[in-house]
């Protein structure tokens, strides 16, 4: 794949990792329910007229994380128009990183004034059922009968540093998608901060 990332900033050389999808992207996701920072519930099935979703994980800590804040807001106020809403998971162990408690998230989602929920995974259920190994992963879900098929995986962008150089690739495969055609560039690599998950 010939995306590449280019980060120099030297904080950003810790815990960061680089993953390939093609072997373990899960195709098919059902409905699933999280609490978001203001504290209620956000389930898929609410969303009665979501064509698709926009799936990021993304967390608080992750300094390759926090440079997406504002693409995350203007990726959801473009979509969610279109009836593609952008929806944040945080998979990450509370237990392991202090900084991913739910109430920081909700300092986060105040002072980055996000635009889309920002829903908690503590048991981390979601996160396996994606696969999402790193933040920010990012997914393109599209509704099709009774479930939810997976049809993008990795990077939401190739340039972390400057958005104005980057290849967008959510945007495209959103695109693409509501003029139902076939996403073109369905998987790319992506960087960020691993998520451990807990064996039980």
């Amino acid at each position: 794949m010939k995306s590449k990332l280019l980060i120099f900033y030297p904080f950003m050389l810790i815990a960061f990792a680089l993953f390939s999808f093609k072997s373990s992207i899960q195709k098919m996701v059902l409905d699933f329910s999280l609490k978001n920072v203001n504290d209620k519930i956000v389930s898929t099935s609410s969303y009665k007229n979501a064509k698709g979703f926009i799936i990021v994980f993304t967390c608080n800590h992750c300094p390759f994380a926090k440079l997406y804040s504002k693409r995350l807001n203007d990726l959801n106020a473009k979509y969610s128009k279109l009836n593609v809403p952008l929806l944040a998971i945080n998979s990450m162990d509370s237990l392991v990183y202090e900084e991913e408690t739910f109430e920081l998230m909700k300092q986060k989602a105040k002072k980055d004034k996000f635009n889309f929920p920002y829903l908690q995974d503590a048991n981390q259920t979601i996160g396996k059922l994606f696969g999402a190994e790193h933040t920010p992963t990012a997914y393109v879900i599209w509704k099709e009968k009774n479930h939810w098929t997976i049809k993008y995986v990795g990077s939401i962008d190739d340039n972390g540093e400057h958005p104005e150089k980057a290849t967008p690739f959510i945007s495209n495969a959103v695109d693409e998608l509501l003029q139902n055609k076939n996403v073109t560039e369905s998987e790319t690599e992506s960087f960020g901060c691993r998520i451990f998950y807990r064996k039980n």
